[in-house]
């Protein structure tokens, strides 16, 4: 079980098993860039069940699941596993970690380790200052949203201009930069997808 998440489960509640199925099943999919007819086709589960399954709308039997997690490279028991389904985490303002550099801030709010690597970052920038990101494992990606000044964000060597209220998606495998080359603080909210290097059996 992850720390902080809350695991309400009962073997003699089937609507909460499904649901930790469907959350399962959609995740492990997910996280190997598995469209439903891709995994229908793997798995010899039509994808109409697959939907099913996918919105807890079904009961599916040991042979479906067996089908799934095969087909996923999982086993049964990792995708009837309630413990794996975040019901709610909350993180006070107090207990979030703060790095500082000069007047760069960074603040991981919070973060999740299954099945992807996922963090949720805000950063302050004053005018003038600039953190270099190292080059993450292939297929990372990061997204990243302005809420004040102006981030001027390098990736591949390209330089690109986000304005406050503008969004951006990139591939975070390449050393990148964040920079604020204007004259008001920058804070912007990140969030880095990381896939895990090795899957869980």
């Amino acid at each position: 079980m992850q720390p902080g998440f809350t695991t309400l489960h009962s073997m003699e509640d089937p609507d909460l098993i499904n649901q930790a199925i469907a959350t399962n099943v959609r995740a492990h999919r997910a996280h190997r860039g598995l469209t439903l007819d891709a995994l229908a086709a793997r798995s010899g589960v039509s994808r109409g069940m697959l939907v099913q399954v996918e919105q807890g709308r079904t009961n599916p039997s040991v042979s479906t699941l067996t089908r799934i997690a095969s087909a996923l490279g999982v086993t049964v028991a990792r995708l009837v596993e309630v413990s794996d389904v975040p019901v709610v985490r909350v993180v006070s303002k107090a207990d979030v970690v703060t790095f500082h550099q000069g007047d760069v801030q960074a603040r991981l709010l919070v973060g999740a380790d299954m099945p992807l690597i996922l963090e949720l970052w805000d950063w302050r920038l004053a005018p003038g200052e600039h953190h270099d990101g190292d080059a993450h494992p292939a297929g990372t990606r990061e997204m990243v949203t302005v809420l004040a000044g102006e981030l001027t964000l390098t990736v591949y060597g390209r330089a690109y201009t986000v304005g406050q209220d503008d969004a951006a998606l990139f591939t975070a495998d390449r050393p990148h930069r964040y920079a604020n080359l204007g004259s008001e603080d920058l804070r912007f909210v990140m969030v880095v997808a990381e896939p895990r290097e090795t899957h869980d059996q």
